[in-house]
C-alpha cells in the first residue's frame, strides 16, 4: 500500500452513500474501495459486498480481510446502534459518532434536554411517556403544536398538528406502536414560525469545520403538501441562510453542542447537521442529525471542491484544525424519482432506463437510492429511487438542468415533485 493510500469501507446503500461514494473515489488517497451493502450506482465507484450492516461482527471480520484504514458510516441507524464503538474497539477508525454521541439524532428528549441545560435556542417542550399527560400539555399550549417520537422513526414519527384533534391523535399513534420503540416516549413541543434550512459541519471531538447549507424538501407533493417523507429533493446553498445566520448558527447552537457533548462526557465525532427555523428573533433548533442528509448531501458534494476523504481522515485523527472547505458559486439542486405510492405502499422491481442519456451533461449526476440489478436490467428497490442532481449559475437554471434529466428517464412507475427550489427562485425572482 503506498504512503498516505488508505483502504476504505463505506456503510449504506441509499442515494447519500452514493454522492460519498462518487466524491471519495476521486481521491488520490483512495486505495481499496468497499461498500456494505452499496447499490447498482454505487458500484460504479467501490466494490460492493452484500452483507447485514447489523452484524457488527461480520464488518469487523470483512475490516480485517480487506485490511480496511478507515471506516466511513453513512446512515444512522448503525450509528444509534453502535457500530462506531464495536469498530474502534476493535482497532479501527471511524468516521461517525459513538453510540453515546448519536444519541443527539437517536432521542429528541436527548437534544432538546441539551438545548436546555446548555442555552441553546429551540422552541419550549416537554417529555412524556404516557398518553394522558402528553395531551394534557398538548391542550395547555394549543395548536398548532409538533408531536414526535423520541426515537429513529426513518424520516417519520413527526406530525406537526394544525389542530388540537391531529395533535391528540398523534400522540395516540406513537403510544399505541404506530413507530415501534420510537414511541415510546413522546416529545411535545412548541410549533416555530419561519422558514426551515440545514447547516452542516464536520466535527472531530472539539474543533469544528463549518461547510454549507441546504434546504429540503419534506412534503410528497408540489407545494409542500401532503405527507412527510425522507426527502423529496433539496438544493445547496440555502438563500436565507446569510453569513451573519451562519454565523449566529455556529456561536448560538453549534458551537455550545460541541463544548456541552464534551462537557457530559461524550464528544461528537462525525457530520452534525442541524435543522433550524430561521424565525423573527433567529436561528433556533428543530432537531440534530448525526450524518449527512439524504437528499442533502447529493447536492453538497456536487459544490464540494476539496478532497472529501482528507477532509475525513483529519477529522478521524483529531486534526480538523487543518482544514478548511472550498465550495463552488454555483447552486446544486437534486430532485428525488420514487416510486408511486411513495411514502405510502409502492411495487418494488419495475424496470428504469435511459440513464446514461439523462445524465450526459458534465453538470448532472444521477445518484441510486432504492436501485437494484434484475438479470441485466436496472429495477427500482425502494421508495425514494434516484436523486437527479445538477449544477447551475442560479437555482432556477439548476432546477432546469435537474427536470430535463427527469424528462429523459424511462420509469414509468416513477414520480417526482415539479417545484424542488421554489422558495429560493421566488426570491431569486425578487432580487433579479
Amino acid at each position: 500500500m503506498l504512503d498516505g493510500v488508505m483502504n476504505v469501507l463505506l456503510i449504506g446503500s441509499g442515494g447519500r452513500e452514493h454522492a460519498l461514494a462518487w466524491k471519495i473515489s476521486a481521491s488520490p488517497l483512495i486505495g481499496a474501495f468497499y461498500c456494505v451493502p452499496g447499490n447498482p450506482g454505487i458500484a460504479e465507484h467501490a466494490t460492493c459486498i452484500d452483507m447485514d450492516i447489523d452484524d457488527h461482527e461480520a464488518i469487523i471480520d470483512l475490516c480485517r480481510e480487506k485490511n480496511i484504514t478507515l471506516i466511513v458510516v453513512g446512515p444512522e441507524a448503525p450509528l444509534v446502534a453502535g457500530l462506531s464503538d464495536k469498530l474502534e474497539l476493535a482497532g479501527f477508525p471511524v468516521f461517525g459518532p459513538s453510540a453515546a454521541a448519536a444519541q443527539l439524532e437517536g432521542s429528541k428528549g436527548f437534544t432538546k434536554d441539551l438545548c436546555d441545560r446548555f442555552g441553546i435556542p429551540t422552541g419550549a417542550y416537554m417529555r412524556f411517556n404516557n398518553a394522558p399527560k402528553a395531551k394534557a400539555y398538548a391542550r395547555q399550549m394549543g395548536a398548532p403544536i409538533v408531536i414526535k417520537a423520541d426515537g429513529l422513526a426513518a424520516g417519520k414519527g413527526v406530525t406537526v398538528a394544525q389542530s388540537l384533534e391531529e395533535a391528540l391523535a398523534a400522540i395516540d399513534d406513537c403510544f399505541e406502536g404506530a413507530f415501534g420503540e420510537a414511541g415510546a416516549e413522546v416529545v411535545v413541543e412548541e410549533f416555530l414560525v419561519g422558514e426551515e434550512a440545514s447547516f452542516f459541519c464536520i466535527c472531530d471531538g472539539t474543533q469544528v469545520l463549518p461547510l454549507t447549507t441546504a434546504q429540503d424538501h419534506k412534503a410528497v407533493g408540489d407545494g409542500d403538501t401532503g405527507p412527510n417523507t425522507g426527502g423529496m429533493g433539496a438544493y445547496s446553498p440555502a438563500p436565507i441562510m446569510t453569513d451573519a445566520l451562519v454565523q449566529r448558527t455556529m456561536d448560538e447552537i453549534i458551537k455550545p453542542t460541541l463544548t456541552g457533548m464534551e462537557q457530559m462526557g461524550t464528544p461528537f465525532r462525525g457530520v452534525l447537521y442541524a435543522g433550524l427555523m430561521i424565525t423573527e428573533t433567529g436561528p433556533q433548533l428543530i432537531e440534530y442529525n448525526v450524518r449527512f442528509g439524504d437528499p442533502e448531501c447529493q447536492a453538497l458534494m456536487m459544490r464540494l471542491k476539496d478532497d472529501l476523504l482528507m477532509i475525513i481522515k483529519a477529522a478521524v485523527d483529531g486534526q480538523l484544525w487543518t482544514m478548511s472547505t472550498r465550495w463552488t458559486d454555483q447552486s446544486a439542486l437534486c430532485v428525488v424519482m420514487a416510486a408511486n405510492g411513495y411514502p405510502g405502499a409502492y411495487r418494488k422491481g419495475t424496470s428504469i432506463g435511459n440513464l446514461d442519456q439523462a445524465s450526459a451533461d458534465k453538470d448532472t449526476e444521477i445518484f441510486h437510492a432504492g436501485t437494484a440489478r434484475s438479470g441485466g436490467d436496472l429495477v427500482a428497490n425502494g421508495g425514494r429511487v434516484l436523486g437527479i442532481t445538477a449544477l447551475g449559475d442560479t437555482v432556477r437554471q439548476a432546477q432546469q438542468s435537474a427536470y430535463r434529466a427527469v424528462d429523459l428517464i424511462e420509469w414509468e412507475d416513477g414520480f417526482c415533485r415539479w417545484d424542488i427550489g421554489w422558495r429560493a427562485i421566488a426570491r431569486e425572482s425578487q432580487d433579479g
